[in-house]
C-alpha cells in the first residue's frame, strides 16, 4: 500500500471526478423536472392518478438519491493486468453520447467485487486498487494497493492478513465518531462483501463478535437486496428492525448515503399499527411475556370472554311494552358452541352467535305472545280476546328483526361474546386477577390499563389480532357513508352547473350541444374527487399489520423472545431473513441461547450460517480485557480477532463508594478532552443511572442523557441496554460488579460495555470487581 500525492495523479482523478460530478448534476435535473411534470398533473381516470402517483414516487426518491451521493460519489479505482480501467462508486453513472460506456460502476454491480475480494494471492486480474479520497468535489489523496507479485517482489498483502485496502480501512476505524454511523462502502472486507451479496432466498443468520462491523454489512446487505432484486423488493418493501429508537437514529444515514431510502426502519415495539409502545418494564415481566406459552394464554383469554352465566338472564323488551324474557344458559351455551364450531375467529363468529341466540329468543317471545308457530293444528278463524295468536315465519322474521333493534339484547349479545380489539384483550387480561387466573397466566403479569404498552406486549397484540379475526363490518360501513357524502356532494355540484347554464344557451338551435350534467352522472364525479392519499410501499406496510415484507434484516436478533420471533415469521411468510447478532452478548432473559433454538419452530434446520471473525472496530489492548469477560461467559467461544492497536491501554480505579460521584466527574473530564472531537460514552448500571447522570451533566454541559440520547453530543450517558450497537470513541464504564449483578446474564451485558469503545476504555469500581477482571494483567 502507498500513498500517492503525486500532482498528475491527483490531476487525472479530479478531472474524472469532476466529469462524474457533471453527469450527476444532469440526472438530478432531470428527474427534478420529470417530478415537477408529474405534480403538476391532475385529474383524470383512477388509472391517470395512479400513473401520477407512481411517477412522483419515483422522481421523489431519485432526487433524493442523487442528492444523498453528492459526498464520496467515487471512491475507487481498479486496473487491470489487460489495460482495462474501472471506477467504482455509489451509483452506477454511464455516458448515453458514447454507446453508454460505464463511467462509474455501481459498487453492488458484479463487476466492482474485485475491488473488495482482489488479493496479491488471488489479484482476479486487478494489476492495481485505487482509493479514492475526496473532500465534497476535491480529490484529496490517492492510496494505491499494487496487486501484481512481480512488481511489489511478494510484499503485496497487508500486514493484517485478510484485509484489503488497509490503509484505506485503518483510516477509516481510527477517524473520531460523530454520533452516526457512516456506510463502510469503500472499505468492506472480504468476509463481510460474502454475506452482503449471500442469496435473498432463505434464513441467514450472521454472527459476529463486537467490532465485526455485523450492523454495517446488514445495512449494505439491504442495499444490495435492493439494488440486485429492484422490481420485486421495491413494492413488498424491505424492513430492518433495531433494538430501540437510539439505535435506528445512529444508523439513520448509512442507506440514504447508499442511495436507498425507501426501506422500512423500526424496533419491535413499532410493529403493531396504531400502538406507541417504548415503556419500560421489569426484566422478569419482558421473559414472562416473550414465552411462547403465552399463544396458549391469549387462545384461554379469548375463550374466558364468550361467556355463559350460571343464571338466566333476564331481559326487558320494548317489543312487549316493557314485558320481561329469560334466557337460558343451556340456550346461551348451545349458541357458543355453534359458534366455535363454525371455525370462525371469535370476532367472525360473533353474527353466529347472534343468530343462534335472536332465533332462541323469538321463540320465547312468540310463546309470550301464546302461539307456538310450529304446531301441528294451529287455530283458524278470527281473533278474539283470549284467543291464541297465529304467527307465520313471516312474522317470527319481524319479531328477530325487532329483537335485533332491542337495546337490552344488543347489550346481552355484547357481553356475552363481545366484539373485541386485541387492545382490549390484552390490557383487560392484565387488568384483573380473575381473567389472568382464567387464562392460566402468571399474577406478575397485573397492571393498570392506564400504563402504556411495552415492547414486550406488541407481539401479544399481534397474537391476540391473529386470535379474534377483524371485523371489517364498521369499516365498511364507515366508507359506504363516506361514498354517499362524497355522492351527495358531487350531486349539489351538478346542480349548481345546471343551474347556472347561459339563458342563451337554452334559446340555441342545436338540441344536440352538450353540458357537464349531459355528460357525467354525481357518482362518476365522486370517484373522480376521491383522490386518496398516496403513500409509498414503505408507509402503506408501516400502516398495515398484514403486510408480507419481501425480506426482513433483524440487528441485535438475538434479544428476541419467542413471541417476538412469531411476530416477525408472520411478518414475512416466505421466510426471507437476515439475522445479525451475537449469542454471546444476549442480555435480555427472554433471548436467545443459541440461533438453532431460536429458529428451530419456524425453520427447523433450514438456515445458513455465516460467521464474522475480525472485529475492526474494537482495539487489541481492548479485546483482551473483554476476552476474560468472554471466556467466563463461554470458555468455548473464541473473541474477534482485532485488526489493530490503538496505543493505549485500558485503566481501571477503585474508588471509595462515597467518592464513586467526584471520581466519575474527574474520569468524564479527562477522557473528554483525550476524545478531542470524538465521542465519549458513559455506561453506567441502570440502577445508578438517575444518580450519575446528573454529575456527568454538571461536568459536561452538553452531555446527553435519557431514553433517547442525542448521540452527537460530545458525552452520553447510557445503559448497557441503550448501548447495544453503538460506538464511541473513549468509554467510562462504572461499577462493573454492579453491571454483572443487575442481570441472570449480566456477564454479557459487562462483554457489551467493554467493547463499544474504538479508542480509549476506563472503568471505575467502588467495591469489588468482577473475577474476570481481577485477572487482567497490567490492569
Amino acid at each position: 500500500m502507498s500513498n500517492s500525492s503525486d500532482t498528475a495523479d491527483l490531476a487525472e482523478e479530479q478531472e474524472h471526478v469532476t466529469t462524474l460530478y457533471k453527469h450527476l448534476d444532469v440526472l438530478r435535473e432531470e428527474a427534478s423536472a420529470q417530478l415537477t411534470r408529474a405534480l403538476l398533473q391532475s385529474g383524470g381516470t383512477p388509472g391517470d392518478r395512479s400513473h401520477r402517483d407512481s411517477a412522483t414516487t419515483m422522481y421523489s426518491e431519485r432526487v433524493a438519491q442523487y442528492g444523498a451521493v453528492e459526498n464520496g460519489l467515487c471512491f475507487g479505482r481498479l486496473d487491470f493486468a489487460d489495460g482495462e480501467r474501472r471506477y467504482i462508486g455509489r451509483i452506477g453513472i454511464f455516458d448515453e453520447q458514447h454507446d453508454y460506456e460505464p463511467l462509474l460502476i455501481d459498487w453492488r454491480a458484479p463487476a466492482s467485487r474485485p475491488f473488495y475480494l482482489a488479493t496479491a494471492a488471488a489479484p482476479d486480474g486487478v494489476r492495481r486498487r485505487r482509493h479514492i479520497r475526496t473532500e465534497r468535489r476535491r480529490v484529496t489523496g490517492l492510496d494505491d494497493e499494487v496487486l501484481d507479485l512481480n512488481e511489489t517482489h511478494g510484499t503485496g498483502r497487508g500486514a493484517h492478513d485478510g484485509v484489503t485496502g488497509e490503509a484505506a480501512l485503518l483510516s477509516a476505524l481510527n477517524a473520531s465518531r460523530t454520533g452516526r454511523m457512516k456506510d463502510i462502502v469503500e472499505t468492506i472486507q472480504a468476509e463481510q462483501d460474502h454475506v452482503i451479496r449471500a442469496d435473498l432466498g432463505g434464513v441467514l443468520v450472521v454472527q459476529g463478535g463486537p467490532g465485526t462491523g455485523k450492523t454495517a454489512v446488514a445495512l449494505h446487505r439491504a442495499a444490495y437486496l435492493l439494488y440486485t432484486h429492484r422490481q420485486m423488493l421495491s413494492s413488498r418493501v424491505v424492513l430492518i428492525v433495531g433494538p430501540n429508537t437510539t439505535f435506528l437514529k445512529y444508523i439513520s444515514q448509512v442507506l440514504p448515503s447508499l442511495a436507498e431510502t425507501g426501506v422500512l426502519l423500526g424496533t419491535m415495539g413499532d410493529l403493531f399499527p396504531g400502538v406507541v409502545a417504548h415503556r419500560e418494564e421489569p426484566a422478569e415481566i419482558a421473559e414472562i411475556k416473550g414465552r411462547v406459552e403465552m399463544v396458549d394464554v391469549l387462545a384461554a383469554a379469548v375463550r374466558d370472554r364468550q361467556r355463559v352465566p350460571d343464571e338466566p338472564l333476564t331481559l326487558r323488551l320494548e317489543m312487549l311494552d316493557g314485558d320481561r324474557v329469560l334466557l337460558e344458559p343451556a340456550v346461551i351455551e348451545d349458541a357458543r358452541e355453534r359458534a366455535r364450531r363454525s371455525g370462525k375467529l371469535h370476532n367472525l363468529a360473533r353474527p353466529t352467535f347472534d343468530t343462534e341466540i335472536i332465533h332462541a329468543l323469538s321463540l320465547v317471545v312468540a310463546d309470550t305472545i301464546g302461539v307456538d308457530p310450529y304446531a301441528d293444528d294451529p287455530l283458524g278463524g278470527d281473533d278474539a280476546p283470549g284467543d291464541p295468536q297465529i304467527l307465520d315465519e313471516a312474522d317470527l322474521a319481524e319479531i328477530r328483526r325487532e329483537l335485533r333493534n332491542e337495546p337490552e339484547v344488543l347489550g346481552a349479545l355484547d357481553w356475552l361474546w363481545p366484539i373485541l380489539t386485541p387492545q382490549q384483550l390484552v390490557a383487560g387480561l392484565f387488568a384483573a386477577d380473575a381473567r389472568l387466573a382464567a387464562a392460566g397466566a402468571s399474577p406478575l403479569l397485573k397492571r393498570s390499563p392506564r400504563k402504556g404498552w411495552t415492547a414486550a406486549d406488541v407481539p401479544l397484540l399481534d397474537e391476540a389480532a391473529e386470535l379474534l379475526g377483524e371485523d371489517d363490518t364498521v369499516r365498511e360501513i364507515i366508507e359506504e357513508r363516506r361514498r354517499r357524502q362524497r355522492i351527495a356532494y358531487a350531486e349539489g355540484a351538478l346542480e349548481i352547473a345546471y343551474g347556472s347554464r347561459s339563458i342563451d344557451l337554452e334559446d340555441e338551435d342545436d338540441p344536440e350541444l352538450l353540458s357537464v350534467t349531459d355528460l357525467l352522472e354525481a357518482d362518476r364525479l365522486a370517484e373522480r374527487h376521491d383522490e386518496g392519499e398516496a403513500l409509498t410501499p414503505a408507509e402503506r406496510a408501516a400502516a398495515d399489520r398484514k403486510w408480507a415484507f419481501g425480506h426482513i434484516i433483524v440487528d441485535e436478533a438475538q434479544e428476541l423472545s419467542p413471541m417476538a420471533w412469531r411476530l416477525l415469521m408472520r411478518r414475512c411468510p416466505s421466510r426471507s431473513m437476515t439475522v445479525v447478532g451475537d449469542v454471546a452478548q444476549t442480555g435480555d432473559l427472554g433471548g436467545a441461547a443459541s440461533w438453532g433454538g431460536a429458529l428451530a419452530p419456524y425453520v427447523g434446520d433450514r438456515w445458513r450460517l455465516r460467521e464474522l471473525t475480525v472485529n475492526y472496530r474494537t482495539p487489541t489492548e481492548i479485546m483482551a480485557v473483554a476476552a476474560r469477560v468472554l471466556a467466563d461467559i463461554d470458555p468455548a467461544l473464541e473473541p474477534p480477532r482485532s485488526v489493530r492497536e490503538a496505543g493505549t491501554e485500558p485503566w481501571i480505579r477503585g474508588v471509595a463508594p462515597a467518592r464513586l460521584a467526584d471520581a466519575l466527574a474527574e474520569a468524564v473530564a479527562a477522557e473528554a478532552e483525550a476524545a478531542g472531537e470524538g465521542r465519549l460514552g458513559v455506561i453506567v448500571p441502570t440502577g445508578l443511572l438517575d444518580e450519575l447522570a446528573p454529575v456527568v451533566l454538571r461536568t459536561v454541559g452538553d452531555a446527553a442523557v435519557g431514553d433517547e440520547p442525542e448521540l452527537s453530543s460530545r458525552v452520553v450517558v447510557l445503559t448497557v441496554k441503550q448501548a447495544k450497537g453503538l460506538e464511541f470513541d473513549g468509554v467510562v464504564v462504572v461499577d462493573p460488579e454492579r453491571i454483572v449483578e443487575e442481570s441472570p446474564r449480566g456477564a454479557n451485558d459487562l462483554y457489551v460495555a467493554l467493547t463499544r469503545a474504538t479508542q480509549r476504555l476506563g472503568m471505575l469500581h467502588p467495591g469489588t470487581l468482577p473475577d474476570s477482571l481481577h485477572a487482567v494483567v497490567g490492569i
